[in-house]
C-alpha cells in the first residue's frame, strides 16, 4: 500500500462519506438482529442503526484512522467486532449466520462484486434482508457517457472505486430477488458520481448457478 492510499486518502474518504450521512439512515431503517456490514470503513454507519440491531460485524480490508473509528464503535449500543477481510473472499461464517447484511457505497471498489453478492447471500438467513445503497451507472445515455471516460482516472484516485456498476443486475444475478428499490440523484446534486441505488432484496429461492445455496432452516 502506497502512501496515498496509506495516509491520504482515508481522510478524504471519510470527509466524503460524511457528506453523505442524510442517505444512510433510510437505507438502514429495516437493519435488525445480527448484522453483516461489508465495507466498513471509518464507521459512518454506526450512528444511523435503528435500535433493534443485536450486533454488528464489520468487514474491510483496509484499517485506517483507528482512534477516530474506535471512538465511533466506543459509541454505538451494540457490540461492533471488525475484521480486516475482503467482501469477496470466502467468508469465514457458517451459511444463513445473519439477519441483515448492509452494503452502503461498497460494491464499486470490490474487486468481484458478484463474488461478494454471493457470499452475503450464503450467509443470510433465508428470508434475511440485504440492505444496500450504492452509486451506479446512470440511465441518462450522456452521463453514462461521461462516467467511462472518468472511471479509469476515478479508480485510481478513489480506491478502486468504479462509476459504472448496473448494481440492480448485480443484485439479481447474485440470486437476490430486489423487493424495494430507489433509483435518485440528490438534490442539488447532478455530476457523474451522484447516481443513487437504495434498495432492500432477499435471497431468492433458487440460487442461479455457481452460486452456493444456503440451506432452509430445520
Amino acid at each position: 500500500m502506497g502512501f496515498y492510499q496509506r495516509y491520504l486518502f482515508p481522510p478524504i474518504m471519510d470527509f466524503l462519506c460524511g457528506m453523505m450521512s442524510e442517505m444512510r439512515g433510510p437505507a438502514l431503517a429495516r437493519a435488525h438482529g445480527d448484522v453483516l456490514e461489508i465495507g466498513f470503513g471509518t464507521g459512518r454507519n454506526l450512528p444511523h442503526y435503528p435500535g433493534n440491531v443485536k450486533t454488528l460485524t464489520a468487514l474491510d480490508p483496509m484499517r485506517a484512522l483507528d482512534t477516530r473509528v474506535e471512538g465511533r464503535i466506543q459509541a454505538a449500543p451494540f457490540p461492533v467486532v471488525r475484521k480486516a477481510l475482503p467482501a469477496d473472499g470466502a467468508l469465514p461464517f457458517d451459511s444463513g449466520r445473519f439477519d441483515c447484511v448492509v452494503s452502503t457505497w461498497t460494491l464499486c471498489s470490490v474487486d468481484d462484486p458478484g463474488a461478494a453478492l454471493g457470499e452475503l447471500r450464503r450467509v443470510l438467513k433465508p428470508g434475511g434482508l440485504f440492505l444496500f445503497i450504492e452509486h451506479g451507472r446512470s440511465p441518462h445515455p450522456g452521463v453514462a457517457r461521461w462516467q467511462d471516460r472518468m472511471t479509469p482516472l476515478w479508480r485510481r484516485a478513489l480506491g478502486g472505486c468504479r462509476l459504472t456498476l448496473q448494481i440492480d443486475n448485480l443484485i439479481r444475478n447474485a440470486g437476490f430477488t430486489l423487493s424495494e428499490m430507489e433509483a435518485f440523484v440528490p438534490p442539488g446534486r447532478g455530476s457523474f458520481s451522484d447516481q443513487q441505488y437504495r434498495g432492500v432484496a432477499t435471497p431468492s429461492a433458487t440460487a442461479p448457478p455457481g452460486i452456493r445455496q444456503t440451506p432452509s432452516a430445520p
